[in-house]
């Protein structure tokens, strides 16, 4: 993974991390021990769902240009799907507060998504390809 792809990681997923550490405290407080688990596991799914999305993402840039923008849309929309499932699926478990897991499932979403424009909206992204340096472009039309 590039070093440019690996920074936005790490912008978007730091933030949803400590987004992730306070929810877990206010649910320790709030719902106990099993409120702090479904905290972690929360954050644990947001970051590993919306890291895998934003590899799979980058690596579409990368070899399908073209596709990229229908990619992310759809992207967004299975993960989203993904967070729906999830919380469904362990509304009735007794191995921590689903209540608290579905609200940490929901702000971390919030805080990935806030983190990652916030890093797109700073970076400095070439849109094309720049020229290597051993190559010299050929010139087209009169020199006079």
């Amino acid at each position: 993974m590039p070093s440019n792809d690996v920074r936005i990681l790490l912008q978007a997923a730091v933030p949803t991390a400590a987004v992730g550490a306070v929810a877990a405290v206010v649910s320790a407080v709030v719902a106990g021990g099993k409120g702090a688990i479904g905290a972690v596991v929360g954050t644990l799914v947001v970051i590993l769902f919306m890291g895998l999305g934003l590899y799979i993402l980058q690596r579409t840039a990368k070899s399908l240009p073209h596709l990229f923008q229908a990619m992310g849309l759809m992207l967004y929309a299975a993960q989203i799907l993904l967070l729906f499932i999830f919380v469904a699926a362990f509304k009735n478990t007794t191995l921590f507060n689903p209540r608290a897991f579905a609200l940490t499932l929901v702000a971390g979403t919030l805080a990935w998504i806030a983190a990652q424009t916030r890093v797109h909206m700073k970076s400095k992204i070439l849109y094309v390809e720049p020229e290597s340096s051993g190559e010299k472009p050929e010139k087209t039309g009169h020199s006079s």
